[in-house]
């Protein structure tokens, strides 16, 4: 009889399958099965302790066979004979488990450190950009892995299983195809886990650390990084389109038309304020915290420039040059839109349109920055002054320490021609740009 000195006549495993009728039956030294109205069957054990008799759920009998209910009970009647109720000492192991596992002090799920590490970091964020992107690589690649795993039990298999992701549709994962991004992805985990570990949530190595474990996991990012040129216009092509985009209307025309002239990026422009412009000094000062250089970056305006800020409204209660409908800033997207519909236009013209000449693809927002450098080139001014133009950094760090020059007043002048250029314009004689002339 299962191993049990049970008397006979006691229940056995036919009986238990067998009874449908509601009520209790007992198997002996207080163990009963307990059939309910609805016919689940389950163990019930009744003990007898400081002249009260209280019955204990031991759970349903596919989870608990016969022998293991006997077996559950025996255990349990050596404790009631030792004056102990087990109904209360099972409530309060339950309530130490609770309290374990919702106790932050020893328990801390992923996507919940990133919030803790996020906040701590703070003061080490340049501008709001660097701290929405720094949350948004988590969030979006991340979480849905990490999210709702204890930090204390994610492995450097988990890290993986992030960074090799598939992101497009010919099962490119996110370290082959997006490398930049996942680079800067796992140095966040990595951050997030450092976190974790100082403030007592995990204990041992970091599984995001490259040196010594991910490195011997993962190619090098240099050699998997591809670098995708952003598709630009040619030379021959740019004035055409320059003026096409001039026919156009709209705030992210114009907005699209200044980036040209000031040969900005797009978010700079995007984000651009009045207080930010002297149209007086004829000059649009952008502030480090907006800079990808986090300086501060003086931009000579051409007259081309400061007549299409002229002639921009300004919208009451917001600040921006280029405000959306609602006030706020534009959206990345809706400068990419206006390129997009010209060249759409073009191509329903019976046209090939707007192409970069190297990848036969549409040209973009970002590319136009391309073929001012290239026209920098070109017309021989001098490469420093080109860089930063761009807001690129210029030289070593010795070097920038010793030039503290912007060279905005001769970039006045190559500004000047840059516009004439993209109106189509003869560019000026009597411009002397190449290195040492001045």
């Amino acid at each position: 009889m299962d191993g049990m000195a049970y008397d006979k006549g006691r229940l056995n495993a036919k009986q238990v399958e067998a009874a449908t009728k509601p009520g209790h039956v007992a198997d002996g030294k207080g163990l009963y099965l307990q059939v309910s109205k609805w016919g689940t069957k389950s163990w019930v054990f009744k003990f007898t302790l400081g002249g009260r008799t209280r019955g204990m759920g031991l759970g349903p009998i596919d989870e608990l066979s016969l022998k293991k209910a006997r077996e559950e009970v025996e255990r349990l009647r050596v404790m009631v004979r030792e004056g102990r109720d087990p109904i209360e000492e099972r409530a309060e192991q339950r309530r130490a488990l609770k309290a374990k596992y919702e106790d932050n002090s020893t328990t801390m799920l992923f996507k919940d450190a990133i919030a803790k590490a996020h906040a701590r970091k703070e003061g080490e964020f340049s501008n709001e950009k660097h701290r929405k992107d720094w949350r948004s690589s988590l969030d979006t690649y991340a979480v849905p892995m990490l999210g709702n795993m204890d930090v204390a039990h994610i492995t450097h298999q988990d890290v993986l299983r992030v960074l090799n992701q598939a992101v497009d549709e010919a099962g490119g994962t996110l370290w082959e195809t997006k490398t930049d991004t996942a680079t800067r992805l796992r140095g966040r985990i990595e951050s997030v886990l450092s976190w974790a570990t100082v403030s007592g949530f995990r204990t041992g190595d970091n599984p995001a650390r490259w040196a010594g474990n991910l490195k011997e996991l993962l190619p090098k990012p240099s050699k998997v990084s591809k670098v995708t040129k952003q598709p630009a216009l040619t030379q021959a092509d740019f004035p055409k389109w320059f003026a096409e985009l001039r026919k156009r209307d709209g705030m992210a025309t114009r907005c699209l038309e200044f980036a040209v002239l000031c040969a900005s990026r797009s978010g700079e422009v995007r984000g651009a304020t009045w207080d930010e412009i002297d149209l007086e000094a004829r000059i649009w000062k952008i502030p480090g915290a907006r800079m990808k250089m986090e300086r501060d970056h003086r931009i000579p305006l051409s007259d081309e420039a400061v007549a299409l800020l002229k002639a921009t409204p300004r919208v009451s209660g917001s600040p921006y040059v280029f405000p959306a409908v609602r006030g706020g800033a534009l959206s990345d997207m809706a400068l990419s839109a206006t390129m997009r519909r010209m060249q759409e236009a073009e191509v329903k013209a019976g046209r090939k349109g707007w192409l970069d000449p190297d990848s036969g693809r549409p040209a973009v927002p970002h590319g136009l920055r391309s073929t001012f450098r290239v026209w920098t080139a070109e017309r021989g001014y001098d490469r420093d002054m080109a860089e930063m133009a761009l807001a690129h950094s210029v030289g070593s760090a010795v070097e920038r320490a010793y030039q503290r020059s912007d060279m905005v007043e001769r970039r006045r002048a190559m500004m000047a021609d840059w516009a004439a250029f993209c109106h189509g314009q003869a560019p000026a004689e009597n411009v002397v740009p190449l290195r040492g002339a001045v």
